[in-house]
This record gives C-alpha cells, sequence and structure tokens, in this order.
C-alpha cells in the first residue's frame, strides 16, 4: 500500500511582506497592474483555505449556527462548506486576511503613503473571470468519513488530501484504523455489526440483512470501486419497523440531505440538480406514502449516469455534478415501475407484529436516539472500517457468484467480495424476487399471459386487439381486467394502444415477449406474444469452454452479451418481415 500525507494547506507561496497586524500584503496600482497582482497572489494561496474546482476558486468555511440533528430523518450537513469565490466574498476575504494597498501622494507634492484599499467589483470580476489556477489544489469534494482510495488505502487523517483531492472534515472522530486489524479485531467487529447493532430488525430474509450493510459501506468504498450505485429502497410491512433508522445510520456516517418524494417529473430534476451541490454522501427520500410506486424517469436517467448535466435554476447556464451519491428511498409497501425495478436494491422489513414500536429486549435500545450521538457513530464507522481494511488485507476479493445487474455489475461483484470475505451470505437473493414489486412488469407480464392464452400466436393489429376487448353485454371480460386502459378506466384507441405495444416490443416478461411484424406492401404492423417454456430460460452466462468453465467476468458497466440469449426465428407470412424495435433482454 502506498502511504499519503496531507498538505499544509494554508502554506503561502512565495514570502510577502506583513502588515502591522501580521496580514500579507498586496500592492496595486492601475486596473490592469490590481487585475494582475491579484490574480497571481490568490493564485500563490494568498488567502487560506482556497482551493479550485471546475475551473473555479473555492474557499472552505465553517458553518455557524448549523442545528444539532436531533433525529434520524433531518439533514446532516459536513461541518464545512465549499463556496465559490464571487467578488463580495473575495472582498471580504482580502479585507480579512490580506491588506491590499496603494501608494498615494499628498497634496501639494507631499510624502507619499500607503493607503489600505477595497478592490473595485470590476476589478475582482476579471480576476475571478480566469479559468487555469495551477498553483491551488484541486478540491473534488468536502468528506466526513473516512473513505478507501483507488489504491487500497485509507483516507482517514483530518484535512486535505493530495492523493485524492478530498478534505476529511468528519463531524466523527474515531482513533486510527491499522492497516492490518488484527484477527481478534475483525472478529469483535464481526460480532459487533452482525451479532449487535443489526441483530434486533426484522429483516424479511438474509438477503435484507447482506443488502443492506452493503449500502452502509457503500459510500466508503466508492472513490476505490468507482461504480455506479443502485437506488436503495428500504421497505417494511409496518410503520415504527426500523427504516428511518437504517437511513440515519448512513447518513449520519457521511452526511445526509433528506428529500420529499414528489411525482412532478420537473419537480424531482429540480430537487435533485439543487441537492447534488451539496457536499453530502447519501440523499434519502423518506417516508413515502403507502404503496407509492418508484417510477420516474428522471431518476432512472440519474443513477445510471456518472455525471449529472442540468440547467442552473434561473439561469440558461448548465451546471455538471458528479453523481457519486447514495440515493435511498423509505416508505411501508412500496412497488417500482418503469425502468426503476432493474435499478433499485431492497431491503424489506416484516415485524410480523401489530405494533412494532412496541417490541423490547433489543441488544441497543432506543436505537434511534442511540445513534444520534456522536460517540455511537463513532463506534459503528470503527467497526466497519475494521472489515473494510480486513477485505483489502486479502486483496479486495470480488465475487463471480451475484446476479448481473446490467450498469451496477461493477458495484456488484465488489460489494459482494466484500460480504463473502466476512461470511455474510444471500446478498441480492432477493433480486429476482424484487420484480414482484415491479408494477409494470406484473401487469405486462398479465396482460401478455392472457393475451397468448386467447389468441396464441396469431397476429393481430392494435385496432384488431382493441376490438376485442370491447365488452360483450351480459358476458364477463374475456381479458379478466388486464387489458391496458386509460387512468379513467376506458380503453384506449387503436392509434394509443400501437404507440405501448410498439414501446414494449422485445421485452421479456418472465416467459413471454411481445413481437411485431411488418406488412412489407401495406407497411401495416401485427404484433403477438411468444411464450417459452419456463425450464429452457436461461440463467447464467454461456460457459466459455470445456467443461462448463464460465465465461470471465466483464469489469465494465455492462453484462457479458454472451448472457443475452439469441431470439429463435419464428414462422413467418412470406408478406411479413421481423422487426424488433427494443434490445433483446433476458428472459425471466
Amino acid at each position: 500500500m502506498t502511504e499519503h500525507t496531507t498538505e499544509n494547506h494554508d502554506r503561502r507561496t512565495p514570502l510577502r511582506s506583513l502588515s502591522e497586524d501580521g496580514r500579507p500584503r498586496v500592492k496595486v496600482g492601475s486596473d490592469p497592474a490590481s487585475i494582475t497582482a491579484l490574480s497571481e497572489a490568490l493564485d500563490q494561496r494568498l488567502l487560506s483555505d482556497t482551493y479550485v474546482r471546475d475551473g473555479s476558486p473555492v474557499v472552505l468555511e465553517e458553518v455557524s449556527g448549523a442545528a444539532e440533528v436531533v433525529a434520524g430523518d433531518e439533514d446532516a450537513p459536513p461541518p464545512l462548506r465549499s463556496t465559490e469565490l464571487r467578488p463580495a466574498l473575495l472582498a471580504r476575504l482580502l479585507a480579512e486576511q490580506a491588506e491590499v494597498y496603494r501608494t498615494r501622494q499628498r497634496a501639494n507634492g507631499g510624502a507619499t503613503y500607503d493607503e489600505e484599499i477595497t478592490p473595485p467589483r470590476h476589478v475582482l470580476e476579471s480576476v475571478l473571470s480566469r479559468s487555469h489556477w495551477p498553483g491551488l489544489p484541486v478540491l473534488h469534494k468536502v468528506i466526513t468519513t473516512p473513505v478507501l482510495r483507488p489504491d487500497g488505502t485509507l483516507l482517514q487523517t483530518p484535512g486535505y488530501d493530495e492523493a485524492t483531492g478530498y478534505y476529511l472534515a468528519g463531524r466523527i472522530t474515531t482513533d486510527p484504523i491499522p492497516e492490518h486489524p488484527t484477527a481478534e479485531q475483525v472478529a469483535e467487529a464481526r460480532e459487533f455489526l452482525l451479532g449487535t447493532f443489526l441483530r434486533d430488525f426484522p429483516w424479511r430474509t438474509p438477503a435484507d440483512r447482506a443488502n443492506y450493510l452493503a449500502l452502509l459501506a457503500t459510500p466508503i468504498l466508492h472513490p476505490f470501486t468507482r461504480a455506479l450505485n443502485p437506488f436503495g429502497v428500504v421497505d417494511a410491512t409496518m410503520p415504527g419497523s426500523g427504516k428511518t433508522i437504517l437511513t440515519s445510520c448512513v447518513g449520519l456516517l457521511v452526511g445526509q440531505r433528506v428529500l420529499t418524494w414528489t411525482d412532478s417529473e420537473e419537480e424531482l430534476r429540480k430537487s435533485i440538480t439543487t441537492v447534488l451541490a451539496d457536499q453530502v454522501g447519501v440523499i434519502v427520500f423518506d417516508n413515502l406514502i403507502e404503496g407509492c410506486v418508484i417510477d420516474s424517469a428522471v431518476l432512472a436517467r440519474l443513477v445510471t449516469e456518472r455525471v449529472w448535466t442540468d440547467r442552473r435554476l434561473g439561469t440558461n447556464a448548465a451546471s455538471s455534478f458528479a453523481n457519486d451519491r447514495l440515493w435511498l428511498a423509505t416508505g411501508n409497501n412500496l412497488r417500482t415501475g418503469g425502468d426503476m425495478a432493474s435499478r433499485a436494491v431492497w431491503v424489506r422489513l416484516d415485524p410480523d407484529c401489530p405494533h412494532p414500536e412496541e417490541r423490547t429486549g433489543f441488544g441497543i435500545p432506543n436505537l434511534d436516539t442511540w445513534i444520534l450521538d456522536p460517540s455511537n457513530q463513532a463506534t459503528v464507522l470503527r467497526h466497519l472500517l475494521v472489515l473494510i481494511l480486513d477485505w483489502t488485507r486479502a486483496g479486495a476479493p470480488v465475487s463471480k457468484t451475484v446476479p448481473q445487474m446490467r450498469q451496477f455489475s461493477r458495484w456488484a461483484r465488489y460489494l459482494g467480495g466484500f460480504l463473502e470475505h466476512h461470511q455474510v451470505p444471500a446478498f441480492l437473493a432477493n433480486h429476482a424476487e424484487s420484480r414482484d414489486l415491479d408494477d409494470d412488469y406484473a401487469e405486462w407480464r398479465a396482460f401478455l399471459l392472457r393475451w397468448h392464452h386467447l389468441t396464441g400466436e396469431r397476429r393481430l393489429t392494435a385496432a384488431e386487439l382493441r376490438s376485442s376487448a370491447e365488452p360483450d353485454p351480459g358476458m364477463p371480460d374475456r381479458w379478466e381486467g388486464t387489458f391496458p386502459t386509460t387512468t379513467a378506466g376506458r380503453l384506449l384507441s387503436p392509434k394509443s394502444l400501437g404507440r405501448i405495444l410498439t414501446g414494449q416490443i422485445g421485452r421479456w416478461r418472465g416467459t413471454v415477449v411481445l413481437r411485431a411484424e411488418t406488412d412489407s406492401h401495406t407497411k401495416a404492423r401485427a404484433y403477438y406474444v411468444e411464450r417459452r417454456p419456463e425450464k429452457t430460460q436461461p440463467t447464467t452466462a454461456k460457459p466459455a469452454g470445456p467443461e462448463g468453465v464460465r465465461a470471465p467476468v466483464n469489469d465494465g458497466l455492462f453484462p457479458n452479451p454472451e448472457s443475452n440469449p439469441q431470439i429463435p426465428q419464428t414462422p413467418q407470412n412470406p408478406n411479413l418481415t421481423r422487426e424488433n424495435s427494443m434490445r433483446h433482454l433476458v428472459p425471466g
């Protein structure tokens, strides 16, 4: 492992003359001379705690009056804030930390004297218009907990870290963690986290506990794994099960912002852009309405993009933010829809009692208030870091058995390796079961199964299909309520039906998939449902060599292309051509 040092961020080069009160002096004159002198002084770190980010100088300052966190569902910002230098802020800092002066001559040719001044706004604006600041260290992020560097070493010394460009300004402090924890320390850490801290949560399955421990470690491991993080859903059957406690245990360590969920895509986009400007590690959509369906194209885009770019509020200028946060949601009996189903990792709680808040006999009584104490947070953090460093000492092995998760496969392999190293079983074992919580998946599967039952693989136009759904007076609904309708419950028009069918071509829903063919003469499109026997559905990647040796794991963001089976050809009408407007997906 490589040794790292923390830079002395108060250094100032070269040495300047000092005023009587010890401030460095900067002489200015005409506007051009002032711009040059101030630009040079700023680049030489005339002002303490100045850095550069995305071509703009920033300053780190303590935030006064920040309210103490008294509940797990409150914001927990870092104690330092990085603020981009603007003319007014620069003028204040210059007055506090330096003496900017010009030399003047008294009237009638008298003696000269030095006069301290505040540079005019247009001079300060010119200084800050520069984008190249080679003398300022790059600040990527303010963090509140130690993190694993890309080389596998632990950043745990408070202050600026040259190797990563991170500034560690923790709300909690721990004793230094040894790079090579002893077997006794590892056993103690495992016993505390699994046998005490997480023991009494009513996990629905062992997979839910494993998934949560992976989410707890994700912000600390992210600089090392450099993986996209899936969306975490902490769900329960009843209020009072401990959902908010679980999310706050993560957020209080790495800093959190708590947001209110909105069904408005525009408002959600604005909230995301605003919160990404904050230096927090976790963003929580807390306490969604019971039974809420998490189905958002904006959120689906967010969790699959490394950089979020959006227009700044009130301007036409675009801002870009690294999407290195962990996004979580809590609620009771939540479900997913659309593309969010394949982008979510579930942690489900089921106390199986009418009043879960009245349970007693916990290993840690009153855990919701216990975790608010910084000393207790330090205890959790210390044990978690011990397990992480024990894993890196073993070479940070990755898992070769976790399910493929498309863009999140890298995350799954690293976190799965961490959990396997510490004998925590069942990570992502509920991944397939989570499909049952996908409303979009369930509704389309029921519709396609009923369609195949009624018509087999007979080709139908959208108009013919829509006509088949017209009710017969006095007869039961042949579609048994599965046919798509408007929000008002009315049948879709043939045009609208054709549009939504086109968007589903080639997307497997269990053992069924929608297909389409186009008449080469009329260009009319006909649809049908293909169904495969359950036993033919592939569940693993193709063997790549003799004796069933598995194909090498792809370290990229996407699963091995061999994991997608070739779609077999079906009998065709000579006048029809096969068409599939969507990428083939793995059945099941």
